[in-house]
Parts: C-alpha cells; sequence; structure tokens
C-alpha cells in the first residue's frame, strides 16, 4: 500500500485542490455527455422520424452557437461584472435546459432549439474553465493541469458511451439518455457552486464587450498561432470522422477493416492516449511550448504516412494500428499546450477571450476537417489514399510557423 501510495504521488501532479474539483466535475457532465453523443442522431431519425439531413442540420446549427457561446463567454470570464464562476454557473444550467428541451422533442423545430441551447451552453463552458485553471495555477504546472482536465473529459466521454450502450440495449429508453444528461450538468453545477469561488484575478478588465476582441485580433502572434491551431484541431477532426469510413471501405483492397476490428483500434487509442495524457505533460515542461507543437507536428505527419501505408500496403491491421498509436502521442503532445501557450500570450486581464480564440480555433478545425475528408473518400480510391499524404505535405509550412512562433515568444520573453 505505501508503495502505491507513493507511486500515485509520483505520477499525479501535485495541483491546487480547486483543478481536481474542476476535472472531477467535468468528468462527471461528460459522462452524461457521452451517453447522447453517439445515440441521439440514431434516436431522433430512426424513433422521432427526422430526416438525416434534418439531424446533420440540428446539429450543425448547433455548433454555430457554440461559436457565439464561446465568444461571449471569453468575454462574461473577464468582465468585472461577471466574471469566470457564473459563467460556468450559466453554462451549465443552459446545458441541462437544453436536454430538457430534447427529452420533449418531437419534431425538427424543438430538436433544433434543444441543440442551439446545447452548443451555446458548451461554448460559454470552455473559456471559462480554461481560465480558472490558469488562474489557480503557476505557468509551470499548466500543462499538467490542462492534461489533467483533457483527461477527466476523455474518461468521462468513455464511461458515458459504453454506459449510454449498455442502458439503450437493455431498455431501449432513448430519452432517458437527455434526463440523465441534464442531471448530471445540474450535479456539475453543484459542484461549481459549493466549491469553486470566483478566480478572476484583480484589475480593470476590459471595459466593453468588443474591447478584448479588438486588442486579441491585433495580436499578431496570436493571430499566426491560431492557424496552426485550426490545422492541428482539423488533424484531430480527421480521426473522428474520416479516418475510421477510410479504414473500413479502403483499407486492405476490398474487403477493408472490419467493424469489429475498428473497434479494439480505437479502443487501443483512446485508452494508450489516457495513459500517456499525464507523463507526456510532464515531459514537456522541460521543453519550450513551441518545440513541444513541433514534436507533436512530427508525430501527426508521420501518423498520417502510417495510414496511407495502412490503406495501400499489406497488412492493413498491423499499420493501422502503428498510425492510431502515433497519433494518439500527437494528440496529448497538442492539447495541454495548445492552452498553456495562449495563456502565455494572454494579458493577465483578458485571459477569458484569448482563450476564447483558443476555443474558436477547435470549433473552426471541427467544421473544415470532416467535410474535407468526406469529399476525399466520395472521390474515390487515388483521392482517398492521396488524401492522407496530402496532410502529411501540411505538417511541413506547420513547421516553419512553429519555428517562426518560436524565436517570436523567446524574442517577446526578453523584452
Amino acid at each position: 500500500m505505501a508503495f502505491l501510495q507513493r507511486w500515485l504521488k509520483g505520477w499525479l501532479p501535485n495541483l491546487d485542490p480547486r483543478v481536481w474539483i474542476l476535472a472531477g466535475g467535468r468528468l462527471l457532465s461528460q459522462v452524461g455527455i457521452g451517453f447522447t453523443l453517439f445515440y441521439a442522431p440514431i434516436f431522433f431519425t430512426e424513433q422521432v422520424g427526422l430526416t438525416a439531413t434534418q439531424v446533420g442540420l440540428g446539429i450543425g446549427l448547433g455548433s454555430a452557437a457554440g461559436m457565439a457561446g464561446r465568444f461571449l463567454g471569453g468575454s462574461l470570464s473577464d468582465s468585472p461584472r461577471w466574471g469566470r464562476r457564473p459563467t460556468l454557473l450559466a453554462s451549465a444550467l443552459v446545458s441541462a435546459a437544453a436536454d430538457g428541451v430534447l427529452v420533449l422533442a418531437n419534431d425538427f423545430w424543438i430538436f433544433l432549439a434543444g441543440n442551439l441551447l446545447m452548443g451555446f451552453g458548451v461554448g460559454l463552458y470552455w473559456p471559462a474553465a480554461e481560465s480558472v485553471a490558469a488562474d489557480i495555477t503557476a505557468p509551470e504546472q499548466r500543462n499538467e493541469a490542462y492534461a489533467l482536465v483533457r483527461l477527466a473529459d476523455n474518461l468521462g466521454l468513455g464511461v458515458g458511451v459504453i454506459a449510454g450502450g449498455a442502458l439503450i440495449s437493455l431498455t431501449g429508453a432513448y430519452r432517458a439518455l437527455f434526463a440523465i444528461d441534464g442531471i448530471t450538468f445540474l450535479l456539475f453545477f453543484g459542484i461549481i457552486y459549493a466549491a469553486i469561488a470566483e478566480t478572476r484575478p484583480a484589475g480593470n478588465g476590459a471595459r466593453s464587450l468588443l474591447q478584448g476582441w479588438g486588442q486579441a485580433l491585433r495580436d499578431s502572434t496570436l493571430m499566426v498561432y491560431a492557424l496552426v491551431n485550426v490545422l492541428f484541431t482539423g488533424y484531430l477532426a480527421q480521426i473522428q470522422s474520416t479516418l475510421p469510413l477510410y479504414l473500413n471501405r479502403f483499407a486492405g483492397g476490398e474487403q477493408g477493416v472490419s467493424e469489429g476490428a475498428l473497434s479494439l483500434l480505437f479502443t487501443g487509442h483512446v485508452v494508450l492516449a489516457a495513459i500517456a495524457q499525464l507523463p507526456t505533460a510532464r515531459w514537456l515542461n522541460h521543453y519550450r511550448p513551441a518545440q513541444g507543437l513541433v514534436a507533436s507536428a512530427l508525430l501527426w505527419g508521420l501518423g498520417f504516412g502510417l495510414v496511407w501505408q495502412a490503406g495501400v500496403g499489406a497488412q492493413p491491421l498491423v499499420w493501422a494500428g502503428l498510425s492510431l498509436a502515433t497519433m494518439a502521442l500527437a494528440m496529448v503532445a497538442y492539447t495541454p499546450i495548445a492552452s498553456a501557450l495562449v495563456v502565455a500570450l494572454a494579458p493577465e486581464s483578458l485571459r477569458g477571450v484569448y482563450l476564447s480564440v483558443n476555443s474558436m480555433c477547435w470549433a473552426v478545425g471541427y467544421l473544415i476537417g470532416p467535410p474535407l475528408g468526406g469529399w476525399a473518400l466520395d472521390q474515390g480510391d487515388a483521392a482517398a489514399h492521396g488524401f492522407w499524404l496530402g496532410l502529411m505535405a501540411t505538417v511541413l509550412p506547420a513547421l516553419a510557423v512553429l519555428m517562426w512562433l518560436d524565436r517570436r515568444l523567446r524574442h517577446l520573453a526578453r523584452s
């Protein structure tokens, strides 16, 4: 027992207890999101009677509402009249209300209203939550703090997907999934209300909603980094959207990779990412942020090359497994640094707005990435295989920008 305690103490980061509370609350709410993530489209098409186009439109417009939520969430988080804690509480309430609407949804317009509310609520969450993590950690701790929150996200989502599938298999009660999801958001509200006080540093902040955004958009270093960040989030989107379909339809000739084999491969990908998240974040503390992103970019390039090999070569399962393992490491090298670097760029009074820009990059990457990958797969074998080589080529300009960014950050640190 003493050995286990020493091992856990050495493996787990030594962070402010509020970071652990925030991560625990996020894990809880992500369990609820996992309950509905993969099963909502099935329910609304097969049982409510919506068309696939209507479901896609509702989810897409929900993502657009999420961008509006991110914009407002960043400004409210920095506002002296509002702050991080009220924004997080509002996010939880709006998301819970969205689930209440979805429980009752029996036509497209109610379904759309639920998705708009959900997207807006989730959008409010990210700038506020990442600002809290920055407020209560020292700079050298932020990689591990953001890694911990991302780990909680992934674990909660995985548990929710598995539990939701089990509930559907046993009861077929799809609407109960939304009710459970809403309850988890209310529990998250209670955790934040009881355990997290306002963390916004004392200061004037932005005098108006648009002032902070004007300063952020004029920050050339932030804008250059945002371009690379959109590219990286587009890479992440390919894992979830394009890659499974590519391996199933194109890898290993006509037979492809079976659904059962894909399930095992992607489960391994998620497990490896969870295991490697905290150790990788700690290891990256020894390097400058842009250097960590260079390592991530190189791993992305190698991973895309391995996907191409899985598609055109023999033994596709081996190459697909290697590609997913490589991209798991690329992902865990990228995600904590993405937020920590933005915090380093941000004036203390505008952390929320700057982190909102970071969160917007995720929204844009996921907006562009899946349609682009889907289009490539629809063009036939040559385009489908060549798509991964094209992604591999995009790593080269990303590396050039990251090297410029590294020099720029060192110059800013000296000045």
